[in-house]
């Protein structure tokens, strides 16, 4: 059996129950290079799943209303958050104000070969860019990222390595996948296709983000299992 005294906190809770994807999985300790990735949903997915914030289940956020399907596996980085360092990249870059951070996980979007036949997974992979996206006046950044291993894109590191099309593909994805075909005015933007470093910038500050917003959290932890 494994030693306890030896074991970070998470590990110690992910003997006696299921962790809960956002705050009980490690973020890896090859972060930003390589990281873990939860997957919430699916290309073959037709109803748009995340977890529960609260309990870590995986629920129904809703039904696809339109024929888009997300084109990669989608999910989110462990103990990561975006609020004000997130926000403030997207303003410095963007010569925006008023841009806040949208209150979740930062997400991701890995590319693999492998048809994979459902979400509430982990996975390794190696971030390669992403998409600064705004809904609103929120920053709801994607990373694109490539699983490691993968015989076609695990070999990429940086988003120059990876096709126009399938940029082009993400892009789409995002900017229609709230709305309807013919909404006068998109929800969200794009605006501004990054490469590998930003990708690594993004993944700290919302490191930086999550520890801010639950520092006591651990602490709290330990504190029920010592009492």
């Amino acid at each position: 059996m494994a030693d306890t005294n030896a074991l970070p906190l998470w590990g110690v809770m992910g003997l006696l129950f299921k962790a809960h994807p956002w705050h009980g999985v490690a973020i890896g300790p090859d972060s930003p290079d390589m990281v873990t990735a939860y997957i919430e949903i699916v290309p073959t997915d037709t109803v748009k799943y995340e977890i529960d914030k609260y309990n870590g289940y995986l629920k129904v956020d809703r039904p696809q209303q339109f024929s888009n399907t997300v084109p990669s596996l989608y999910g989110l980085i462990p103990q990561t958050l975006c609020a004000e360092q997130v926000a403030a990249r997207c303003m410095e870059r963007t010569s925006r104000e008023g841009i806040i951070g949208d209150g979740d996980p930062m997400d991701i979007c890995v590319l693999t070969e492998k048809e994979i036949g459902h979400g509430d997974i982990l996975v390794r992979a190696h971030p390669i860019g992403g998409l600064r996206m705004i809904d609103g006046n929120e920053a709801d950044d994607k990373i694109i990222a490539v699983m490691h291993g993968d015989a076609l894109y695990g070999h990429w590191r940086d988003l120059s390595d990876c096709p126009p099309a399938i940029i082009e593909r993400l892009k789409h994805y995002f900017l229609t996948y709230k709305d309807a075909p013919d909404a006068p005015v998109r929800r969200v933007e794009i605006a501004e296709v990054f490469g590998r470093d930003e990708a690594h910038e993004m993944i700290a500050r919302s490191q930086q983000d999550y520890r801010a917003r639950f520092a006591g959290l651990y602490q709290l932890l330990n504190q029920a299992m010592q009492s």
